[in-house]
């Protein structure tokens, strides 16, 4: 009853008049020196945000080396001011998804109106750069079975959630361990808290996923940062799941982000997923998860691999059972990098079907691309990968790219490729493809006739493809 009164006590204060909340530090994570951050509202006085160092993975050798990345949260209504003083002097500040700066002297300004995730780079430094949360108050009420964890260091464990269980990490709380929903029903884990893992990774019967939700429905997570040893979420045989405004940073091999395994009904909606192997991946069959996967949406995020892919669909299946996977929508997102020494792994937008999957009806809207390090812009393939598959997918059919835009020099080329004549790939449009501005279309101005469109995307395209269209919007 207490932790419900304390949980009271405090939305209280976020939601009656405050506009601006900025949560208490905490030493269980190592506080960084290499930006000052403070914040106002029109008028008031100037309040210092807590900078923390965390780690994530520069991928550019084989092995995992990694980086300390600065990060800094807080929550505002109305409008907020922010400034920000780097260390070091610098010549040239990039912020995205994209924002136009003031300075005055070496100090970084902007006004937020509305909830931002930000990532502020000095001199074109993207691994000591600082990412920005500014997010909206919570505002969820709690109930009498709340499990509450106030700003401060809890050494959690394993902890089982169970049906109807709210959990609620404050901001500036700092929850070591991990959740699991198994079998559950209408569960919520909500915040502004930080939800930590040192590091201790296990094969599949121990795995240390910061949070599993398996053969479960009606689950909620929003809000809370996550530093992961492995997955920050593994999703399997799951339904009517959201994933609302998480934050992510990895650093470690096979530290994916969102993993959805055969389940439906799902929305990830505006987080911040920077990854050391695939930020979002979609997949049949593994493991001891069976059945298709359906109406999946993606939206209004930031995604950065630092290895392998942002977005990654397929790959994984039952050829005794083949599995479907349709339905899915990635709307308004910003990839802000893709980093892959690996051909077989490389794909900002990547469809690759194996073990007897089908992919179909999926939907790329309003994809906005940065000059990523190393990869390809799509990777559409029927394939079959003696690593992971023992039999290729069945085919790919009816994907729409809607306002994709990439602005960059560093792309290799792109794939898109069947398997056979039986093992095809069928009608794929690119409407309002922009490649540095340019729209690329089958009736662009100046393409000879003997070309293919694709020519001027930086495309190959194989012989197993049929119906891939590129109109001007």
């Amino acid at each position: 009853m207490q932790r419900y009164r304390l949980f009271a006590l405090l939305l209280c204060a976020l939601t009656h008049g405050r506009a601006q909340q900025i949560y208490p530090a905490t030493d269980a994570l190592p506080r960084s020196t290499d930006f000052s951050v403070r914040v106002r509202t029109s008028g008031g006085p100037w309040k210092d945000l807590p900078v923390y160092g965390v780690k994530v993975a520069d991928g550019n050798t084989g092995l995992f080396h990694p980086e300390v990345t600065n990060m800094a949260y807080f929550d505002f209504t109305d409008s907020v001011e922010v400034a920000v003083t780097p260390r070091r002097a610098f010549s040239n500040v990039r912020i995205r998804p994209a924002l136009a700066p003031r300075f005055e002297g070496r100090t970084i300004r902007f006004t937020l109106s509305g909830p931002r995730n930000l990532s502020i780079e000095l001199d074109g430094d993207i691994f000591h750069n600082l990412q920005l949360f500014a997010g909206a108050p919570e505002t969820a009420a709690p109930d009498s079975n709340t499990l509450y964890y106030a700003p401060g260091v809890h050494i959690a464990g394993t902890v089982h959630l169970t049906s109807g269980q709210h959990v609620y990490l404050a901001g500036g709380a700092v929850v070591e361990g991990q959740f699991l929903i198994d079998h559950q029903h209408d569960v919520r884990i909500s915040g502004r808290g930080i939800l930590f893992q040192p590091g201790t990774p296990g094969g599949r019967d121990g795995r240390h996923d910061a949070l599993l939700v398996q053969y479960s429905q009606n689950v909620d997570i929003s809000g809370i940062i996550v530093l992961p040893a492995t997955y920050t979420v593994l999703m399997g045989n799951s339904r009517h799941v959201t994933i609302r405004g998480i934050k992510s940073f990895s650093a470690g091999g096979n530290n994916d982000g969102i993993d959805i395994f055969c389940s439906e009904d799902v929305l990830v909606d505006s987080v911040f997923m920077r990854n050391s192997d695939d930020c979002i991946a979609i997949y049949g069959h593994r493991w001891d998860f069976y059945g298709n996967v359906r109406d999946i949406t993606v939206s209004h995020s930031c995604l950065w691999a630092d290895v392998a892919h942002p977005i990654l669909v397929g790959t994984h299946g039952d050829p005794a059972h083949p599995d479907t996977l349709e339905g899915l929508h990635f709307l308004d997102l910003d990839i802000l990098d893709h980093h892959e020494n690996q051909i077989d792994y490389q794909g900002c937008m990547s469809l690759n079907a194996g073990d007897s999957n089908l992919i179909r009806h999926v939907r790329f809207e309003d994809i906005r691309v940065s000059d990523f390090r190393k990869g390809q812009l799509v990777n559409l393939r029927i394939m079959f990968n003696h690593k992971y598959n023992t039999a290729p997918g069945r085919g790919i059919s009816d994907v729409l790219f809607k306002n994709v835009s990439y602005t960059g020099s560093h792309a290799n080329l792109s794939i898109i490729a069947g398997y056979d004549d039986n093992h095809l790939i069928r009608n794929v449009t690119f409407q309002n493809l922009r490649i540095n501005g340019k729209v690329i279309s089958d009736n662009m101005p100046g393409k000879p006739a003997w070309y293919k469109t694709s020519d001027f995307a930086g495309f190959f395209v194989g012989e197993h493809v049929d119906g891939l269209k590129f109109e001007a919007q």
